[in-house]
């Protein structure tokens, strides 16, 4: 029998076997989804977890159930392309006749010395939960610095100092503005934001190492109670020490199929593939329904599609609190309360409807 091995239950990977399990599978085929956890988690909202506004189970679902679908809860050691098998931490490897590869990003500490070591972070449930532990024992008037200001460091800052309001809250970012990915419209609102409700926005900065309740911007020190570092994120390590072609951020090039130049047998959804735009759950999602089509093709023994239209993102949400948002809807700007209704909206329809 056929083993398609599917490694990461996250966006992309759930959509595949959403939609393959949807259809009347080939008879010959097994899935197997090998992840940390018993469950999928809705990392767009671990910055609320850590700002302690929302509990664990409500980021998490079920992954789906099937005869033919098997799930492995294990530590994933490394790839060996050359056996096709996926070496496991105490167990025994998992070998594949097809691989998706979906294990996501990791933080990127740029080099900077102790920041891996003094920081939390929000990139899996299991730091955010960290990091909820050591935001939400603090004293009042503790000091929080969050290194970031994209997205994830903006989210985490509305959220933290809406739920408490009695800590310092201080956020950095290398430019002149944060969201530098956004329109200048919109930094400037969230900026406003951020006055009003007495977030420090350190603009400028440049975080040059970090020691225990330390941070040195331009070496200059910065006493705080809890460091959280949104500064930029990598490919997991995985995908980092395979030896295949990347791009300049280390992630997997692909050929218009998701799969491997060098091996039609390994696609490469989400965060560790080299895409046109940045990573997104939206992106991962659209990437795992044309790998789907590579996949029925290729079982089915017929030609493979020699392109796919662009993937089309919808936009961007953002959310300031419980009460306001911003973002990007088909290249418009919106902010306030509209944009924060979308954005949970969506989220809902994301938990509710499994395809």
């Amino acid at each position: 029998m056929r083993n398609l091995v599917i490694l990461g239950g996250g966006y992309g990977g759930l959509r595949i076997i959403q939609r393959l399990i949807a259809e009347k599978l080939p008879e010959d085929l097994m899935i197997t989804l090998v992840d940390r956890n018993p469950y999928h988690s809705l990392k767009t909202e671990y910055y609320a977890l850590a700002a302690g506004t929302i509990s664990d189970q409500h980021i998490r679902v079920p992954f789906p159930e099937h005869p033919r679908l098997k799930p492995v809860y294990g530590e994933i050691v490394s790839i060996d392309m050359t056996n096709k098998q996926v070496i496991m931490k105490d167990r025994e490897p998992i070998p594949y006749d097809d691989l998706v590869i979906g294990l996501g990003c990791e933080d990127k500490y740029h080099n900077v010395p102790g920041a891996d070591i003094y920081t939390y972070s929000i990139q899996t449930i299991d730091k955010s939960r960290r990091a909820y532990q050591a935001l939400n024992n603090l004293c009042e008037g503790a000091t929080v610095s969050i290194v970031g200001a994209g997205l994830s460091g903006v989210e985490l800052a509305s959220e933290l100092i809406e739920s408490r309001p009695d800590l310092k809250v201080k956020l950095f970012d290398r430019g002149d503005h944060i969201l530098s990915a956004f329109p200048t419209r919109l930094s400037k609102y969230v900026e406003s934001w951020f006055k009003e409700h007495n977030v420090e926005i350190v603009r400028r900065s440049n975080i040059t190492r970090v020691e225990e309740n330390l941070l040195y911007n331009h070496d200059e020190s910065i006493k705080c109670d809890v460091i959280v570092w949104t500064a930029g994120i990598q490919p997991n390590k995985i995908v980092r020490d395979l030896e295949i072609e990347k791009d300049k951020q280390g992630r997997a090039i692909l050929t218009p199929q998701h799969f491997l130049p060098t091996d039609d047998s390994v696609f490469v959804v989400g965060d560790c593939a080299s895409l046109p735009h940045a990573p997104s759950a939206q992106l991962a999602e659209g990437q795992a329904e044309q790998i789907v089509q590579v996949l029925w093709k290729k079982w089915a023994n017929e030609p493979l599609p020699e392109s796919f239209p662009p993937i089309k993102l919808k936009g961007i949400l953002g959310s300031l609190g419980k009460k306001h948002g911003f973002g990007l809807v088909a290249d418009r700007a919106i902010t306030g309360r509209v944009a924060r209704l979308l954005k949970s909206g969506i989220l809902w329809m994301y938990k509710h409807h499994k395809g």
